[in-house]
């Protein structure tokens, strides 16, 4: 009988992220395995069936190879699932789907085996739209669990070492027998770290790490937005028992600016005008972000909402040498307190003619509509 599409027996899309494949395998693994379904044939073959997918759609370039190939990119391949069975799972794949299925259980991290990686942190930072625009350097401080000076990492009190874990012999992984199936899981008497400790560092109480209060000093690139992340490689909790620590990432938010308001590379400005200037045109004085002011020219007749392109003015992209653009919209004003020659003017320039053609329009089509 012919397989079944792969996205079909996890009832994914092709178009699924990582995420959605792992939670629908899961859910099927979870229905069909073996030990909840003693004698069901048709569970266990529903079993291989997603695990055999799972196993495949995982991974990035096996899951490329068979949207290309479909089955026949593994069929008569050291690596593929030709011949039957569970024998493409070589390497440790098949222990390692078990292993993101019940490490909970164990109280062990997805992918166990040896001392657990430090977790990756988070950290949120504000900057201004100055900031963003030329790129700065902050200071971050942040509490995090570092390295135990006193045990160098280990865990162990000074003139002790860590020991091989009994229990698993240093791998960090037991075995077990559920049904027909071996299944792998995190050693819970070394958590996964292999060793275990008789004699424990009393700083950290034998995790090989302690809370510290670290400042770090980080490079705002130009251009950065909100939403921007900034890894720092390596910077992160430290591992368990002198493992590799996590990484930090720097999530950064750029400030609303009181003036300004930003699109992407571009930026917005509402500028007053004076009505006299509106009508007549002439030239402006317009603030930038840069901090100076920048000539515009305002041709005759420009009304409220009218929008001047100011080139280059606006934010540098992240990446490259573009630069957006500065949009003004001009605001007419309307003026005010006059006094009476002033008063006498616009009256008579009132009576001179037509010089609103917007309005003139506007009465002429409301008196079509009532007519």
């Amino acid at each position: 009988m012919a397989k079944r599409d792969y996205y079909e027996v996890l009832g994914v899309s092709k178009s699924a992220d990582e995420k959605q494949i792992k939670s629908a395998y899961r859910k099927l693994a979870m229905a069909n395995h073996p030990d909840r379904n003693q004698g069901d044939e048709a569970a266990a073959e529903r079993f291989r069936e997603a695990s055999e997918a799972y196993e495949v759609l995982k991974d990035s370039d096996k899951r490329a190879a068979y949207d290309q190939m479909g089955h026949a990119a593994f069929e008569q391949s050291a690596g593929g699932f030709g011949g039957g069975g569970f024998g493409g799972f070589g390497g440790g794949g098949f222990s390692d789907i078990f292993e993101q299925m019940f490490s909970e259980f164990s109280g062990g991290r997805s992918g166990g085996g040896g001392a657990q990686h430090g977790a990756d942190l988070r950290y949120d930072l504000n900057v201004t739209l100055e900031e963003a625009l030329n790129g700065c350097t902050k200071d971050v401080t942040a509490s995090i669990a570092a390295s135990c000076s006193d045990c160098s990492g280990s865990g162990a009190k000074k003139g002790s070492a860590p020991e091989t874990c009994r229990g698993c012999g240093g791998v960090g992984k037991v075995r077990a027998q559920q049904g027909f199936f071996t299944v792998e899981r995190t050693c819970p008497s070394c958590r996964g770290a292999g060793q275990t400790i008789s004699d424990p560092c009393t700083s950290c109480r034998g995790q090989g790490r302690v809370e510290e209060s670290q400042t770090l000093n980080v490079n705002i690139p130009k251009g950065v937005d909100t939403g921007t992340r900034i890894r720092l490689s390596g910077k992160g909790e430290a591992g368990m028992r002198g493992a590799l620590p996590g990484d930090l990432y720097i999530f950064v938010n750029v400030k609303d600016h009181p003036l300004f308001a930003r699109d992407g590379q571009n930026l917005y400005i509402s500028v007053p005008v004076p009505m006299v200037t509106a009508a007549l045109g002439g030239t402006i004085e317009v603030p930038t972000l840069a901090g100076k002011m920048a000539r515009l020219s305002i041709e005759e007749g420009t009304q409220t909402g009218k929008r001047f392109r100011m080139r280059g003015k606006g934010m540098p992209a992240l990446r490259g040498n573009s630069l957006g653009d500065q949009i003004v919209e001009i605001q007419v004003e309307t003026p005010t307190k006059l006094n009476k020659k002033q008063k006498e003017l616009l009256k008579a320039f009132g009576e001179t003619g037509d010089s609103s053609p917007q309005t003139q329009s506007f009465i002429d089509r409301v008196k079509q509509l009532w007519s």
